[in-house]
């Protein structure tokens, strides 16, 4: 209350809508509530509603993973990759980080009437490079155009198959208490980048995307330590949104330690600049793991013996909590609530 006497709180964003707006594809509590009040109750089946990023069925001879993905990033071309690379590392980490191999991708494409043929080619030049990187095939596709002004250039739409070994059994609902949490490195690249790009700041360095395949990191952690929980790669909403889905899936509390959170002093800078909050900005090529405290040095050790883990941390730990918050405990000593993001700080970035 101020010295008038006029109460003074914080704004609640609004979470009541009759229409779609961008924080519905955000990540954070109004993509969460979509899909509680209209696809949940519609669609949910056993599978659907583990909420996991990719769903592992039984087959004849074993277990797939099956993944999709819409991307519909602006700019399309940004530091460090473009639409389609992002489409084929964001359908491969979503399988890899449950534990899959992959094996094959589908991509859709809806393309705007008067996109350069030129820009095209080199998306799809793009998308080809990145399959041999991740060693998966493209084996089918579908082309949509759509009128001038209706599609933003393009926008990539992508599907992925691959196998889970006997043994391997991650989940979202599996952290427990005293297990550590991994991170494989520096958070918000791939936001930064993005903005930069598209609102023309500039760095004394070069800051790229993050963007790239995990199979390899989540394998190497997998088998250093079998008795991992669970892994996710930290996009929309950034590792505060993965860290929230992991708490309220599993029942548990988190703590955080924000000194072991690693971030790039340009990306810090641009936040601060921004006001933007590094713990809720996308990133493309990091991962999450929660592992049993006994095989926590174990995974970290594995986890840096690998590109995408070569700045890897034990930034926390899995708690009981009730109230399933996640807790940060700050550099300056007193802890903050991570609150689940409402929408989105920057929209249209994956």
């Amino acid at each position: 209350m101020n010295r008038n006497g006029i109460p003074l709180a914080c704004p609640i964003p609004k979470t009541d809508f009759d229409h779609v707006v961008m924080g519905h594809g955000g990540g954070g509590k109004q993509s969460a509530d979509l899909l509680r009040t209209v696809f949940l109750p519609m669609l949910g089946n056993e599978i659907l509603s583990r909420l996991e990023d990719q769903a592992t069925l039984r087959w004849p001879g074993g277990r797939l993973a099956f993944t999709t993905d819409s991307f519909v990033v602006r700019p399309i071309f940004f530091p460090g990759g473009d639409i389609g690379k992002l489409a084929v590392t964001g359908t491969v980490n979503d399988l890899a980080v449950g534990g899959a191999r992959p094996l094959f991708l589908s991509a859709a494409f809806i393309l705007e009437e008067g996109l350069s043929l030129r820009d095209l080619e080199r998306v799809v030049r793009s998308m080809r490079d990145a399959c041999l990187e991740a060693d998966v095939t493209l084996v089918t596709g579908d082309t949509k155009v759509v009128d001038k002004g209706k599609g933003d250039q393009l926008f990539i739409t992508t599907a992925g198959v691959g196998v889970v070994a006997d043994g391997i059994s991650l989940s979202v609902q599996s952290a427990r208490p005293g297990d550590r949490i991994l991170l494989s490195g520096p958070i918000g690249d791939h936001g930064i980048a993005i903005l930069s790009q598209r609102e023309g700041i500039e760095f004394e360095s070069t800051l790229e995307s993050d963007a790239a395949p995990l199979t390899d990191l989540a394998q190497a952690i997998l088998r250093a330590a079998p008795g991992t929980r669970l892994m996710r790669d930290p996009t929309r909403g950034g590792l505060a949104a993965t860290l929230h889905e992991i708490a309220q899936a599993s029942r548990v509390g988190i703590r955080l330690s924000e000194a072991r959170v690693p971030i790039r002093p340009e990306v810090k800078g641009a936040c601060e600049m921004l006001g933007l909050d590094p713990l809720y900005v996308a990133n493309e090529g990091k991962l999450v793991a929660v592992v049993p405290a006994a095989q926590a040095d174990r995974a970290l050790l594995a986890a840096r013996t690998e590109s995408a883990g070569k700045n890897a941390t034990l930034v926390g730990e899995i708690v009981e909590d009730e109230s399933r918050m996640v807790i940060l405990d700050s550099v300056v000593g007193s802890p903050r609530v991570v609150h689940l993001p409402a929408g989105t700080q920057l929209p249209r970035i994956c």
